[in-house]
Formats: C-alpha cells, sequence, structure tokens
C-alpha cells in the first residue's frame, strides 16, 4: 500500500476523534461551572458533591474512569437487574467530559474568587442578592480570566480521546493501529498520526483564541 492509501481510513477516524472532542469538551465546560460555583456554595451538601466529584475525578486515572464506565458499569448493572450498557462512543465522551469538568471545576472556582472583593461590596451597596451578583457581577468578569486555561484544557482533552481506542471506538488512534497491523509501516503510521494530532491541536487553540479575543471584546464593550 502506497502512504496515500492511508489517508481516508486516518480521516473517519479524524471525524470521530472531532466530534468526541467537541461533545466531550462541552460536556466538561457545563461540569466546571456547575460544581466550580457548587464548590463556593454555602450549602454544603452541594459543596460537599461539589468537592466530591472534584477530587475522585482528579485523584483518579482516565483511563481507568473509561473502563468503568465501559467495562464496569454493566456488570454493576447486572448485578441489580439493570441494563446499564453504554455505547462506545457515549462512554467515551462521559469519560473525557467528567475527567476535563473537574479540572475546569477549579479553574471556574479560582477565576471566580479572582475577582476583587471591591466589586462585591459594590453589588452589596446596590442591594443584589447573591445570586444576582454572581451572574451579573462575578462570572461576567471571570470568564475571561479562565479561557487561557479552558484553552489549555481543550487541547488535553483532544490529545486525551487517543484512549478511546482501547475500548474499540473507531478514532483516529484505533484506525491507524488497524492500518499498522495490517501493513506493519510503523514509521509512517504515526509520523501521519502524530502531524494530524498536531494539526487539530493546532485548530483548537487557534479557535479557543478567537473565544478568549471575543470574550474579552464582549467585556470591555459591555463594561
Amino acid at each position: 500500500m502506497h502512504w496515500t492509501d492511508y489517508i481516508t481510513p486516518l480521516m473517519e477516524g479524524a471525524w470521530v476523534t472531532v466530534q468526541l472532542t467537541l461533545y466531550s469538551t462541552v460536556l466538561g465546560a457545563v461540569l466546571a461551572f456547575v460544581f466550580g460555583i457548587g464548590k463556593l456554595s454555602p450549602n454544603w451538601a452541594i459543596k460537599g458533591v461539589s468537592v466530591a466529584y472534584i477530587e475522585v475525578f482528579r485523584g483518579t486515572s482516565l483511563l481507568v474512569q473509561l473502563f468503568w464506565l465501559y467495562f464496569a458499569l454493566p456488570l454493576a448493572g447486572t448485578a441489580m437487574g439493570i441494563d446499564l450498557r453504554l455505547p462506545p462512543v457515549l462512554a467515551g465522551v462521559l469519560a473525557l467530559g467528567l475527567n476535563i469538568g473537574a479540572y475546569g471545576a477549579e479553574v471556574v472556582r479560582g477565576a471566580i474568587q479572582s475577582v476583587h472583593t471591591d466589586q462585591h461590596e459594590a453589588a452589596r451597596a446596590l442591594n443584589f442578592t447573591s445570586r444576582q451578583t454572581l451572574w451579573n457581577i462575578t462570572i461576567p468578569q471571570a470568564i475571561p480570566e479562565m479561557m487561557p486555561s479552558f484553552g489549555n484544557l481543550a487541547v488535553q482533552n483532544l490529545k486525551d480521546t487517543a484512549l478511546v481506542s482501547l475500548i474499540s471506538l473507531g478514532d483516529l488512534t484505533f484506525r491507524a493501529e488497524q492500518i499498522r497491523n495490517f501493513t506493519q509501516d510503523s514509521t509512517t503510521i504515526y509520523s501521519m498520526l502524530l502531524v494530524t494530532y498536531f494539526g487539530m491541536a493546532l485548530v483548537v487553540t487557534g479557535l479557543m483564541r478567537l473565544l478568549e479575543r471575543y470574550v474579552t471584546r464582549w467585556r470591555t464593550v459591555g463594561g
């Protein structure tokens, strides 16, 4: 086989990787805000759940989380008489999203706490409630501070998608390994794989920088 014959199956795998990255990054962003804000909640139950989620998913391996969702959860469901089998794509998105969400939650928490106390005092002077202060004052100022870290997490999430190949999901890495096993052309395959991931990472980085500029401009105009 000529190296050009590898392009089509690799692009098919790359499309799966793109979808995994997009879905899990969006899920992770939602979880980051929910549990990042939850960790700052005065309600001990909400704070406790948020802290537990963050520590569990930051303190355990993403690979183990993926295997647990795909292999162990269905067995636990069978023992309880419940069908908890997850399609590979769903298991991959959940594992990636839950993992990146835990790291993102700490980014959200830190950005919120970095907002100057003068802003909170001004909000109290205007008789804002705690919820109004959070959504109208704190978060709009904190989001631009989160963006560089979120960009790094998005790129890391893209690279972590390679792990889903271990549950036989036909992503970029899985397709590359199939071709390598068939052709034994390791040098060409892995070189193309390296370049493809690098190119995709550049795209993600570029998109996140555009989003960061938009958010910064939006805050400036809004301010």
